[in-house]
């Protein structure tokens, strides 16, 4: 190859880095219009995206110093973003993960990602969209990217528009699985208007499950007494089940009732809902109390558990 050739070439892609750090926004100061620099917004997004991943993985994957993803590590910890917690399977290994506060600017930062793509996209036709994503799968795969290591899933905070969703869709699914009618969609209703309108990030949170952008799981964290707190609205999609994405939901929603400094978690549930009470008893949540009754158009037997925090 001659020395021009090779040298137009070089040229030819550090200009295009150029123009595409420039149009995605990264040259600025924060990313995204969030409170993170662009190596910590990285970091953010790979302890979002993965399941509990340590910081030998993040540098070893990342190619990055540790003494440098320390530092940032430790910055993101005392802003309250991060938790560390040891391996349940090795005590050696410290986990990460997000915090409630870590878990709201991700998603309004992950948001902000793909209003700002959305734009960028909408200003081609689809023939032109398609060129461009077929361009960056093919740089993508003759560059040797190795695929991203990600969970099955992610979980991310509610915004406007999940309730309405979620409403929706346990509604259809109980009423296909168990036949149960419209008052439960009216329950569901109440129970998720409440949360909004009386929404407070010291005793109440909400975890949505996502997998390839689409909404897979809930579950809601409120306040039922001052010392005690509520799990609600546990669900997981049909095409989801199996992917530990009911017992991912209901570990983070221990782990935040305890930070918030609840005492004990309790929860309501029907004794035909075997699987939710399958992740109930592995979570060591206990039975207290049983009642039948008639609700939803269907005569079922409710029951009380209770997990002291």
């Amino acid at each position: 190859m001659a020395a021009s050739s090779l040298a137009s070439r070089i040229e030819a892609v550090r200009r295009f880095s150029r123009f595409y750090t420039r149009r995605i926004g990264v040259l600025e100061e924060t990313l995204l219009h969030s409170p993170f620099t662009l190596p910590e917004g990285r970091l953010v997004y790979e302890i979002a995206n993965r399941d509990r991943p340590t910081a030998q993985e993040l540098c070893r994957d990342l190619t990055l110093d540790p003494g440098y993803v320390s530092r940032m590590l430790q910055g993101l910890e005392k802003r309250g973003c991060i938790a560390r917690r040891k391996s349940a399977a090795d005590k050696r290994q410290t986990e990460l993960t997000l915090t409630a506060k870590g878990q709201r600017l991700w998603g309004a930062m992950n948001e902000q990602s793909r209003q700002d793509i959305a734009v960028l996209l909408g200003e081609l036709p689809v023939v032109q969209q398609d060129k461009v994503i077929k361009a960056l799968e093919t740089v993508e795969e003759i560059l040797g990217e190795p695929p991203e290591k990600r969970a099955p899933f992610v979980l991310r905070p509610h915004q406007p528009g999940d309730m309405g969703w979620i409403i929706r869709r346990q509604t259809q699914l109980y009423a296909s699985e168990f036949g149960w009618d419209g008052t439960f969609e009216a329950m569901l209703a109440e129970i998720a208007g409440k949360f909004v309108g009386k929404f407070d990030p010291k005793t109440d949170n909400c975890w949505i499950a996502e997998r390839n952008g689409e909404i897979v799981g809930s579950v809601f964290l409120v306040k039922s007494t001052k010392t005690t707190g509520q799990l609600r609205m546990l669900y997981v999609e049909p095409s989801a089940r199996g992917l530990g994405i009911g017992q991912r939901l209901v570990q983070e929603c221990i782990e935040d009732a305890r930070a918030k400094g609840y005492k004990k978690l309790m929860l309501w549930t029907n004794d035909i809902l075997v699987s939710a009470r399958k992740i109930y008893i592995a979570a060591d949540f206990r039975l207290i109390k049983e009642e039948r009754h008639t609700s939803f158009g269907k005569k079922l037997v409710g029951q009380f558990w209770i997990r002291d925090l």
